[in-house]
């Protein structure tokens, strides 16, 4: 079924191809809530095989870097010091498809210390670990792929990518090794949001910020700039999460023309309001038709 072109890896040429795809697989990419996560939990009730990045992310690769910051905390406690020394306590981290809190708390946020805030390069150091990680989490799906139908006996497989899928690969190059081995063993589906939306992630996240990822020279020009407006000359003067508000803005931005190109080379586009409206796999294979016609 794959067809590729000078500027297009297109997975079928009609919805019937998708129809009699036996075992169906479908990467979904978007903004942080779109729905993404939502639908494949739904999904995974009608047999389907959910594979989240972002736990990959957080169990298989980051998970010792997450750890390791727990114990380096509690260190700093002369009583858990004493416990952890003798090996008297474990500690790990309790990460689920739902709540990615332990991934994101070791990202953390660059500025004044004081404020809960890291150096700029120990966070650029954590950034690149979990490029690293998001690309490897990526590599592995058709190995996950194999397993849900070989150990698990899963018919169909939907892959739940991260938000930041468009900052670890080249959305302008059609033949960007991580983008071409998912469009050639899944259907990209890039769930596209409203303006509307937009804003209201930007509020949401003004009430409870929390770490994200940046390529690496977008978070150099938007630390910079952060700072030239803001008259700070010292790295350890910046309000952390005054940074991460305002740098989310500015990202979210950054990605939609990622996410517009990825999908223009690789897959197909469904706009955000038909989600909701999806209540089995049959619904989703009727989105899925319309999209591809």
């Amino acid at each position: 079924f794959v067809l590729t072109g000078q500027s297009r890896q297109m997975k079928f040429s009609s919805a019937e191809e998708l129809l009699n795809w036996p075992t169906k697989a479908v990467t979904i990419m978007g903004m942080s809530g779109v729905g993404k996560t939502t639908l494949a939990n739904l999904l995974r009730r009608d047999d389907w095989f959910h594979y989240s990045v972002d736990y990959r992310i957080g169990t298989r690769y980051m998970g010792e870097h997450i750890v390791d910051n727990f114990k380096r905390e509690a260190m700093k406690n002369p009583f858990l010091r004493e416990l952890l020394k003798t090996d008297s306590i474990y500690i790990s981290s309790n990460i689920s498809f739902d709540n990615l809190d332990p991934l994101s708390t070791y990202l953390g946020k660059p500025g004044n210390p004081d404020k809960g805030g890291i150096p700029f390069a120990e966070y650029k150091r954590r950034q690149a670990q979990h490029r690293q990680a998001e690309i490897s989490a990526l590599a592995d799906v058709p190995h996950f792929m194999a397993k849900s139908r070989d150990i698990y006996t899963y018919d169909h497989f939907i892959c739940d990518s991260g938000g930041s899928l468009c900052e670890v690969v080249d959305a302008d190059n059609p033949s960007d090794p991580v983008l071409s081995a998912l469009a050639d063993t899944t259907l990209l589906l890039y769930i596209r949001g409203t303006e509307e939306h937009s804003t209201a992630l930007v509020e949401r996240f003004r009430g409870m910020p929390k770490p994200m990822y940046y390529q690496p020279e977008f978070l150099e020009q938007t630390w910079d700039s952060f700072k030239q407006q803001h008259g700070i000359a010292r790295d350890d003067d910046v309000d952390p999460d005054e940074f991460i508000v305002w740098g989310f803005e500015r990202l979210l931005h950054h990605r939609i023309p990622l996410y517009e190109q990825i999908a223009e080379n690789h897959g197909y586009v469904v706009e955000m309001h038909e989600i909701p409206q999806i209540r089995d796999d049959k619904d989703f294979l009727d989105l899925l038709t319309r999209a591809i016609a």
